[in-house]
């Protein structure tokens, strides 16, 4: 199936007033006119916001073909692209980034992956060669790695070094990448940010206020009751979100993240939401700062325990296509959310190159989708489901929108259903061993031939032995015709792999199975 590009035609009134860029601290803005969208735009948003790389020719993506015209660096630059293929770094060393390379390695366009500083499970994999050593946090050492290994493009994984500004840089040195600047980046590195501005672009959204003084966030809390969200304003590596379903377990949330500052400087100012009541999906869409490519849809399990029980994690499994999303679903979501985040964006100043990750719910009593949450980067577990059943070229889709060319991309994908089941070390998402061995990763995948097993979080031991150096640690990644097929191989790799000191969920999938049975009962 193939999967049109959005863009933007018309003229978009701005309410008066500053842009949201330079005023995190304002809210309250409501929306001077409506944004009508359609399906066939051309932007008419200035170009004037930074270009990540001049558009000197043209790029047709399509799965079987090579490049046709790629503009080629100068010597100064030292950026070398040999014809037709390139060398891609990717900046990361998780899960989602081993999703990256494999799809990368398997793009024609992609001579050489790159992985920065990369895991063992990926340099085992021979998905990517990886550089351990590059100070991913500096600048000037990740643009003269690109000088010297003539890297043709940057592919930027985790949202620290975006939000730090890692792209602004490489960006200006020449380098194309993908990811967005840290001025657009706050999307996801300000909850706040990225409330004001669906205030102002009426993008649906849970009600809510910001609070910088617990005692005046508890007040708030007694007067809507329970339950209700606290959300902590900025990065927590995904801990940062507390559905309370009592007044006692929210105050607890405020003084964790404001008093005791379990979060550090994340955490001085609270976000506090209305609980909505639906069910949750993740809707990604490539964007090149005027056109929106939508991904196809995926859907995870953020809780710890089986029965969607216990604390949030980062994901503890995702399977794809979520059924919930439906064609005419994903139309209402590009065009009320992504669209008018895309124009909003450019609006501000602050263009938006990169992918978008609208984290959503959608509403049990309308049917209808409100923004819950954007992130910058491709989601974690949900990267990895989507990488097994993309079958277009990656690397050149990438590309595509550093160009500012997603409008002449289309993407072809897998028809089958992909389904990851996240194993983590036991104690997560609170405190864990580490320096747990992992045996029969090989064997585990040799169940089948759809069977993909993605590190997130491994180490080799000084005795050779693989062991586990974090929370999330393995995503045990499944292909088959249907969601019975894909979670049955899944699970009996997982089944395969011994770490006696790991666990995982029973039950990724529960939600499209149950769909699944009830359409053919």
């Amino acid at each position: 199936m193939a999967c049109a590009a959005y863009s933007i035609r018309g003229h978009l009134k701005l309410a008066a007033g500053p842009g949201l860029a330079s005023n995190h601290l304002r809210g309250g803005w409501k929306p001077s006119a409506s944004c009508p969208v359609s399906r066939a735009w051309s932007s008419n948003v200035s170009s004037n916001a930074v270009q990540h790389v001049a558009r000197h020719s043209h790029l047709t993506v399509r799965n079987s073909e090579r490049w046709r015209s790629i503009p080629k660096a100068s010597p100064e630059d030292g950026i070398a692209v040999a014809e037709g293929v390139m060398t891609v770094l990717v900046i990361g060393g998780g899960g989602r980034e081993h999703a990256l390379c494999y799809a990368l390695t398997r793009s024609p366009s992609c001579q050489t992956v790159l992985c920065a500083p990369g895991n063992a499970g990926i340099a085992q994999s021979r998905d990517a060669v990886c550089i351990s050593d590059l100070d991913i946090s500096s600048s000037d050492a990740v643009i003269s790695f690109c000088r010297k290994r003539g890297v043709g493009m940057v592919v930027v994984g985790p949202e620290g070094p975006l939000v730090a500004g890692l792209a602004n840089d490489l960006v200006k040195a020449g380098i194309p990448t993908f990811g967005p600047s840290s001025e657009a980046a706050a999307l996801e590195g300000s909850k706040d940010f990225m409330k004001r501005l669906c205030d102002k672009y009426n993008i649906p959204t849970a009600q809510y206020r910001t609070f910088t003084d617990p005692a005046k966030a508890k007040d708030y809390i007694k007067d809507q009751g329970a339950p209700i969200v606290v959300k902590a304003d900025g990065l927590a590596a995904g801990k940062g979100v507390v559905v309370a379903m009592a007044l006692d377990e929210a105050f607890e949330a405020i003084d964790s993240m404001m008093v005791d500052e379990s979060f550090g400087s994340a955490g001085s100012r609270v976000v506090i939401e209305e609980y909505l009541e639906g069910e949750e999906a993740s809707f990604f869409a490539l964007v090149d700062g005027e056109n929106a490519l939508p991904l196809e849809s995926a859907q995870d399990h953020k809780r710890v325990g089986d029965g969607d029980t216990g604390p949030n994690t980062g994901g503890m499994g995702a399977y794809s296509p979520a059924p919930i999303v439906t064609e005419e679903l994903k139309s209402v979501i590009m065009e009320t959310i992504i669209t008018p985040t895309v124009k909003g964006m450019a609006a501000e100043g602050c263009k938006f190159v990169g992918v978008l990750y609208a984290g959503l719910m959608i509403e049990k009593k309308s049917g209808l989708p409100k923004l819950i949450e954007y992130n910058v980067r491709f989601g974690d577990p949900e990267c990895q489901v989507l990488m097994m059943r993309l079958e277009s070229d990656l690397a050149q889709v990438l590309l595509s929108a550093c160009r500012g060319e997603l409008g002449k991309v289309s993407l072809t994908w897998s028809p089958e259903i992909a389904m990851v089941v996240v194993m983590a070390s036991e104690g997560y998402p609170s405190s864990y061993k580490k320096g747990t061995v992992i045996k029969n990763i090989d064997k585990a995948e040799q169940v089948s031939p759809a069977v993909k097993i993605f590190h997130a979080g491994t180490a080799l031991a000084g005795d050779g032995n693989l062991v586990a150096v974090g929370g999330r640690v393995l995503g045990v990644t499944a292909k088959g015709k249907d969601i019975e097929e894909a979670r049955s191989r899944a699970y009996d790799a997982v089944d395969v792999v011994h770490w006696p000191e790991g666990f995982f969920r029973r039950d990724i999938g529960w939600r499209a199975l149950k769909q699944e049975q009830t359409a053919n009962y």
